[in-house]
Order: C-alpha cells, then structure tokens, then sequence
C-alpha cells in the first residue's frame, strides 16, 4: 500500500507537471502561431530605428548648433577687433585734430603778434613824424620870429641862413 501510494503521488507530480508543460508548450506555440515575437520584434525594431533617427536627428542639431556657435564666435572676434580698430583710429584722429588745432592756435596768435607789432611800428613811425614835422614847424616858426624882431638886415640875413642850413641838416639826419 505504501507502494500504491507513493505511484499515486508520482502520478500527480508527472500528471501535474506534465499539463503544467503542455500548456506553456501550448502557451509558446500560440505565441508563436500568432506571430507575437516577430511583432514584438517589429516594435523594437521600429524603436531602436526611432530612437536612432532621433540620435541622428539630435547629432545633426549639435553639429549645426557647433558650427552657429562657432560662426557667432568668429563674428564676435571679428567686431570686436573692428570696434577696437575703430576705437584706436579715433584716438588717432583725436590727437591728430588736437594738434593741428594747436598748432593752428599758435600760428594764429604768432601772426596776430607780428600784426600787432608791425601796426606798434608803424604808429611809432607815425608818431616820430608826427613830431619831426611838428618840431620842424615849431623851429621855422622860432627862426621867423627872431628874423622879424632883429634890426640888422646884414645879421639877419646870415642868421637866417645859419638857421636855414642847421634845420636842413637836422632834417637829413632825422630823415634818415
């Protein structure tokens, strides 16, 4: 009996495992029937293929991005070295116009003097002239009236030739 038994118990465990086997063979032949790994592989295949285009996709973008950002850069070295270019020419133009400006000051102001010394001159000259002729006038003046005050004719004539010939010479030498 105990014999018996224990075939019984065998009979289940294979009759148990035995079904529990067909039906997962069942369960795969199905599976496989139905066509559900290659549709599932289908599915991964199509996200493997789209997940690849995207990295493709997104790669291309970064590449393109490098290559704006590099050109952005490039750009920017570039106006910055023309805002300096720019910059160093102004300050070049700057000192430039300040020293024409100076120098054009000064020459104004050296030519402002030698009028203002030459005009100096002139009403110098002017003013000798001026007081030549009225000394001139004041000594003719002098001679006249000691001629017409003095008696001697014979006196007079010569003093007044002395006189005549004094105011000469001193004419030539204040002319001269």
């Amino acid at each position: 009996m105990i014999y018996q038994k224990k075939t019984r118990e065998n009979t289940m465990i294979i009759d148990s495992t035995f079904w529990v086997a067909v039906s997962f063979f069942i369960f795969f032949g199905a599976l496989v029937y139905l066509k559900v790994p290659q549709k599932i592989n289908e599915i991964l295949n199509k996200l493997i293929l789209d997940i690849r285009n995207e990295i493709d996709e997104s790669e291309k973008l970064r590449t393109e991005a490098k290559i704006l950002l590099d050109n952005a850069q490039k750009k920017l070295d570039t106006a910055q070295s023309v805002s300096n270019e720019i910059i160093e020419q102004a300050k070049k133009d700057s000192d430039r116009l300040i020293i024409e400006l100076n120098d054009k000051f000064h020459k104004s102001s050296e030519i402002k003097k030698n009028s203002a010394e030459i005009k100096i001159a002139q009403m110098k000259d002017t003013a000798l002239k001026e007081i030549k002729n009225a000394s001139v006038k004041i000594a003719i003046d002098s001679v006249k009236k000691i001629i017409t005050t003095s008696i001697d004719k014979s006196k007079l004539d010569t003093l007044f030739q002395k006189k005549l010939d004094e105011t000469k010479e001193e004419l030539k030498k204040i002319n001269s």
